[in-house]
């Protein structure tokens, strides 16, 4: 039976987890045993924090939503309250898009709002 030399795929391996690590600081991209733990700890941050940046857009549309809908008169909580008492189904990301977008579309949700308040 041949022997086995197994150089070619640790080579391969060697040479994916450097190209991974291409960006990384000192020996953390240039030795094998360094990168390979600084490329386990990049993948799982950049794992954690792809879930992460969900909660970060959806503050960033409440901020934006918050800010216009004060300018109209009305806060956050009263806005979304009487958006969903006038059965107006619209997502924060659509709201915050508008906001910046279409103030005057806006400006009508805010009023749509305000009258369900009052009654």
């Amino acid at each position: 039976m041949a022997r086995i030399k197994r150089g070619l795929t640790t080579h391969k391996r060697h040479k994916k987890v450097l190209a991974l690590t291409k960006g990384h600081r000192a020996t953390r991209h240039s030795l094998y045993k360094r990168a390979h733990e600084s490329m386990l700890h990049a993948l799982s941050y950049a794992y954690a924090h792809r879930r992460e940046r969900k909660g970060d857009m959806r503050r960033l549309w409440i901020v934006r939503v918050n800010a216009a809908s004060r300018a109209q008169g009305l806060s956050y909580g009263q806005f979304i309250y009487g958006l969903k008492k006038s059965g107006v189904e619209i997502d924060r990301k659509m709201l915050a898009d508008m906001a910046v977008r279409e103030p005057e579309a806006f400006a009508s949700l805010v009023t749509t709002a305000k009258g369900q308040l009052q009654n």
